[in-house]
């Protein structure tokens, strides 16, 4: 049951600054609220009130509202017409598509001398004979009733026919107020009905009625997904039924099939957690020891083998606006596993790798991860190069002179920064 709150209505109040002792409108549409309540205490300000397609079946704690003067409850569960005395400036009330079947608690509005629109479209009501007529005559502050003008000829002949027409609509009233019992006491039976048979589903469920049979426990696991199945099967068929089944529209109907509704919601999301905790863990080793490559949160990636600096690059493409806390970088020298919001990626590595010396780095451009992993293995050709720059280095002006075409000589041009390093040393 939706309950209206004062945390709701902060977050219906959101043009307001959500302030709500100062709120002078306010939507609670389509909340699925089954009672009116609080807001005649926190709103005291409220001038217009939408309220239009939940559940409400009475009319109530509106009574200090002193300010409103528009009210819409339509689609709800009303019956009649109550508590809207204290409703001083009331101009506008919207009752379309409810249950009003008693025309004549439309007389409580005659103390709402404002009120000037009224709409009961939909209702039980406008169905009886006379029903413009009597609320015509009734309520004589009203303009405009169900979106058509009220003309003062027509006003004087529904007070002319008044008596007539009220005795008409007394009569029709009764009739439908025993129509109503029938059908409260039909949709209780058919709620205890539908109780007794889940209870009876859920007994079966449990293996109450099958106390002789305990030879089939071993085979629970075997047919787990045949009982699966048959429960898909079952509960498709109980919905056909229940949508199949004809049923009069009626406040008892409709709050039926909203609880309906909300308990196989409910059982979906039962079964979605269900499986969620259910669910295997990622499988990132074999059974042998051997690491597998792994992508669960599917990233595009490049690994780069920079021969020159003696290191493996590896460049993930990250979220750009992932948050580098929910990042996970673990590297060993064989392979590569980064965690991305709990979702694994693993590379195994074509070379061992220093875990210790290696660095990982977001771009800030583009949020791309890149992991740099030295190798385990030293260059041993580090000396040759640092010597042969420096017999380079002693017959430059020698090789100045014997170089043709203007062309670059790439061996010096490669061996620059080791002899840099070497006179460093």
């Amino acid at each position: 049951m939706v309950r209206i709150t004062e945390d709701l209505i902060r977050r219906r109040a959101e043009h307001n600054n959500c302030e709500i002792f100062s709120l002078e409108e306010i939507s609670l549409h389509q909340q699925e609220i089954e009672k009116l309540e609080h807001l005649d205490k926190w709103c005291r300000d409220l001038k217009i009130l939408y309220l239009q397609n939940n559940l409400i079946p009475k009319i109530e704690n509106v009574g200090k509202l002193k300010k409103l003067e528009y009210l819409n409850v339509a689609l709800n569960n009303i019956e009649r017409i109550e508590n809207l005395e204290g409703c001083e400036e009331l101009k506008k009330l919207d009752l379309t598509a409810n249950f009003i079947g008693e025309l004549s608690s439309v007389a409580s509005l005659r103390c709402n001398i404002h009120l000037k629109e009224l709409f009961l479209v939909g209702n039980p009501c406008t169905e009886f004979e006379g029903y413009r007529q009597f609320v015509v005559a009734t309520l004589h502050q009203l303009k405009y009733l169900d979106s058509k003008e009220i003309e003062r000829s027509e006003r004087i002949k529904a007070l002319q026919n008044y008596p007539e027409v009220k005795w008409k609509i007394r009569e029709q009233e009764r009739a439908h107020l025993l129509k109503r019992a029938r059908e409260k006491e039909e949709a209780q039976r058919r709620m205890q009905e539908r109780k007794d048979k889940k209870k009876k589903q859920m007994d079966s469920k449990f293996g109450f009625d099958s106390p002789d049979s305990p030879q089939e426990k071993p085979n629970q696991a075997e047919g787990a997904g045949e009982q699966e199945r048959c429960r898909t099967a079952e509960n498709d068929e109980e919905d056909r039924r229940f949508w199949e089944e004809p049923t009069p529209y009626t406040p008892e109907s409709r709050l039926e099939t909203h609880r309906y509704i909300e308990e196989k919601r409910r059982a979906k999301d039962n079964i979605r957690e269900a499986k969620k905790k259910e669910k295997p863990p990622w499988t990132l080793m074999t059974a042998e020891g051997k690491v597998l490559n792994v992508n669960v949160p599917k990233l595009h990636f490049s690994l780069k083998d920079d021969e020159e600096n003696n290191q493996i690059i590896l460049d993930l493409a990250v979220y750009r606006h992932l948050d580098t806390s929910l990042l996970d970088v673990d590297v060993q020298p064989t392979y590569i596993r980064v965690l991305v919001k709990g979702k694994p990626f693993q590379l195994v590595l074509p070379e061992e790798v220093k875990p210790d010396s290696s660095s990982a780095k977001r771009s800030q451009t583009t949020g791309h991860l890149v992991v740099t992993m030295p190798k385990a293995k030293e260059i041993i050709l580090a000396k040759q190069k640092v010597s042969a720059s420096i017999k380079h280095s002693d017959c430059n002006t020698q090789q100045k002179t014997t170089r043709r075409d203007n062309q670059p000589f790439r061996s010096s041009a490669n061996m620059d920064e080791p002899v840099r390093s070497f006179r460093k040393l």
